[in-house]
């Protein structure tokens, strides 16, 4: 391939990937609205209409923001790639480092910067706007910069020493560099894993143990009869941030932990609370967390097989609009092109998440009743402003969960 003809290849998904994002984002803002002004007849004696047309307005307002950004993401990446940005990152890091481990980190981490700044204006008006306007944002500007400083402090602590880790491993270890890689990417993943629920969380969020006895002795009569163990049951102070509600279980191996959203724990009522719970359990018994991660190793490996072919091809780079070959812009380049060649291929990840949300019901319905889980979900569509209505496409490139008809629709016949 030459590349002039990579190129066109490059330029053409990219315009092709953008204009199928904005086409689905349109599809999904007409039938949204198409269906603001009822309530579906499935959920008209659960939700009023005024939380319906507060969800599709609230799916409106995020909708266009994300039409904007990828608007935004297309040009920066234009930017980065055939604008010269990513050579004229090169350029500077040749001159102002002698080792090449010290010019390539620069590189990475100069364009990571510039591209984390360029997007907190989009951050700002997801928070401080959109989610502001529709009652769901509890968070302060200070809050804010304090989660902002913590996230770049934790990636500099953990991601720096890994990225470094990988390029050395990428010059020194000959053509079979990708498979080291994949090994330490593999024990930094699960590290990570292990790691989170005890070190990591709690640096964002206070976690408290679940006081209430009644209920605890409920969760834990659940546990035992699906044959999970915990090291323990925790509220975490979501209000803090959000008025959004979640419960979700973190961890691996005895450092399993569930969590439940302070917001959750007072909306709902204690056979909701077993039922969400009951789903989440599901995930586990199914093996849905261990397939998942299994699934996200073998594709990394694909990938990074795949880098190793293109590191050595001169069209890569040219037709990308950089002249420097070197294993760090190889790294940057093939994971900011990525995704515009990936995109496609989105629906059958989302099938594949649906087909787990599916499973994880089906369980919880053997486990206590489907009409609490059905109530529970209701409750949550409405307090997260879910939009009940969402369009059948969009949802399928996009959605992990099954629409809300069709999930309440299928709990019901269980």
């Amino acid at each position: 391939m030459t590349a002039t003809i990579f190129t066109t290849v490059f330029v053409t998904a990219l315009l092709l990937s953008t204009v199928i994002k904005l086409w689905l984002a349109r599809r999904q803002l007409r039938h949204v609205l198409a269906h603001r002004a009822s309530v579906p007849d499935a959920f008209s004696a659960q939700v009023d209409l005024a939380a319906h047309q507060k969800a599709a307005d609230y799916t409106r307002a995020k909708t266009q923001l994300g039409m904007l950004t990828a608007i935004f993401e297309v040009v920066l990446l234009l930017a980065f790639t055939l604008g010269g940005g990513l050579q004229l990152l090169a350029d500077w890091s040749l001159v102002t480092f002698s080792n090449p481990l010290a010019q390539g980190m620069a590189m990475i981490v100069s364009a990571m910067v510039i591209s984390s700044v360029l997007e907190i204006p989009f951050s700002l008006y997801s928070t401080f706007v959109i989610e502001a306007r529709f009652g769901f944002n509890k968070m302060t500007f200070r809050l804010y910069l304090l989660d902002a400083i913590k996230g770049i402090v934790l990636g500099s602590i953990l991601g720096l020493p890994l990225l470094l880790g990988i390029l050395w491993l990428m010059e020194r270890m000959g053509d079979n560099w990708w498979l080291y890689v994949w090994a330490v990417w593999v024990s930094f993943s699960l590290l990570l894993l292990f790691i989170y629920p005890s070190f990591i969380a709690p640096l964002f969020n206070k976690f408290k143990p679940l006081e209430d006895a009644s209920l605890k002795a409920r969760i834990e009569a659940l546990l035992q009869r699906c044959g999970f163990t915990a090291q323990g049951l925790f509220v975490m102070d979501g209000s803090k941030r959000s008025t959004h509600g979640n419960a979700y279980f973190t961890g691996f191996g005895k450092t399993k932990r569930i969590v439940f959203f302070d917001t959750l724990i007072e909306r709902l009522s204690a056979n909701e609370i077993d039922a969400v719970l009951a789903h989440e359990l599901g995930h586990f018994k199914r093996r849905h967390v261990l397939k998942r991660i299994a699934l996200t190793f073998a594709v990394s490996l694909g990938f990074l097989w795949l880098l190793a072919q293109l590191m050595q091809a001169d069209w890569f780079y040219a037709g990308l609009g950089v002249s420097t070959h070197s294993t760090a812009m190889a790294l940057l380049l093939f994971f900011m092109v990525l995704p515009v060649f990936t995109f496609l291929l989105q629906p059958l990840g989302s099938a594949y998440s649906r087909k787990h949300e599916f499973e994880a019901d089906a369980y919880a319905a053997q486990q206590t009743a489907a009409g609490d889980l059905v109530t529970a979900l209701v409750k949550l569509y409405q307090d997260n402003a879910s939009t009940l209505t969402p369009d059948p496409l969009y949802s399928a490139f996009y959605s992990s969960h099954p629409p809300a008809t069709i999930r309440i629709s299928r709990l019901q016949t269980l």
